[in-house]
């Protein structure tokens, strides 16, 4: 069988009109009905039949268009493999990860890991932490980095690091050496609270402002690089992990204020996976070298 004639077949099924399905493959009319032909003597059973200029798939068609599917996937990511192979690489390691943790330190991590092991061939699924442990558990990944605790009959959740919350605010222009230090009570009284930046901490901490600040100004902004661009332009305020803030404070873009009254939440970061193999416990053996 040609893997030809069931591209070919595929897309007919789609169109349900030849001569479009001939646009589409940048092929001859003529070509897309011998391929038809040849699939349905290679089969034994018609694959459509005709009703004007349209074709319909027949009953034995429908029930062939998956297989069909199925087969032309396998046969494409054979051939992916062997150009990987061609290129160098021996092993593939599909990684999910929040967008907290792949635009924190992940890059740096990332770039090192491949520079040491240029046989393995990385892919990354960013996905928000709630839909992590559905990726690996269908085996979309082989590994999830997530913000959130995984409890599952079928997966392995491990904390691979616990991050410090910062109260940060934005400069405030004054020297850091000479000016009186921010209070966070007075911080928080008068700023908006950016919140439900992280899944994890902030049910809890609102609770407890909101006992502590009865009219507390607050606004929902889902994700922590819009978070840290609001602050660096003045418009709130907000508790933000120390790894994704660390170089705008190294910087002076922004500034932590200690809350003493506060009993401050740490962000953790898990693993996410569902088979222990030989590359998942490489990449997570590394990754417990460096201090986030």
């Amino acid at each position: 069988m040609d893997f030809k004639w069931l591209h070919t077949f595929i897309t007919a099924a789609k169109y349900e009109n030849f001569r479009k399905t001939a646009e589409a493959l940048y092929i001859s009319q003529p070509t897309v009905s011998v391929h038809m032909k040849l699939l349905e003597e290679e089969i034994g059973s018609p694959l459509f039949q005709r009703e004007g200029r349209k074709v319909l798939l027949t009953e034995e068609g429908r029930t062939f268009l998956p297989v069909a599917k199925r087969l032309l996937q396998v046969y494409e990511n054979g051939l992916e493999d062997m150009e990987q192979y061609r290129q160098g690489y021996s092993q593939k390691l599909a990684l999910a990860m929040s967008p907290l943790i792949g635009e924190s330190i992940m890059p740096f991590v990332l770039k090192k890991f491949m520079t040491i092991h240029p046989e393995i061939d990385i892919s990354i699924k960013v996905l928000e932490s709630t839909y992590i442990a559905d990726a690996v558990l269908s085996g979309e990944v082989d590994l999830g980095l997530s913000r959130l605790e995984v409890k599952h009959s079928e997966l392995k959740c491990r904390p691979l690091y616990e991050d410090p919350v910062l109260l940060v605010v934005p400069h405030d222009g004054a020297d850091s050496e000479s000016a009186p230090p921010l209070d966070a009570r007075d911080v928080l009284r008068n700023n908006t609270l950016f919140t439900h930046n992280h899944p994890e901490y902030w049910e809890g901490m609102l609770r407890t402002l909101r006992a502590e600040f009865p009219l507390l100004r607050t606004m929902l902004v889902s994700q922590v690089h819009v978070t840290r661009r609001f602050i660096i332009e003045g418009l709130g305020v907000s508790f933000l992990p120390e790894s994704t803030v660390r170089r705008e404070l190294a910087e002076g873009r922004l500034l932590s204020v200690p809350c003493p009254f506060l009993q401050m939440p740490v962000a953790r970061t898990y693993a996410v996976l569902k088979y222990e193999h030989r590359k998942e416990r490489q990449f997570l053996e590394f990754l417990s070298q460096f201090r986030f």
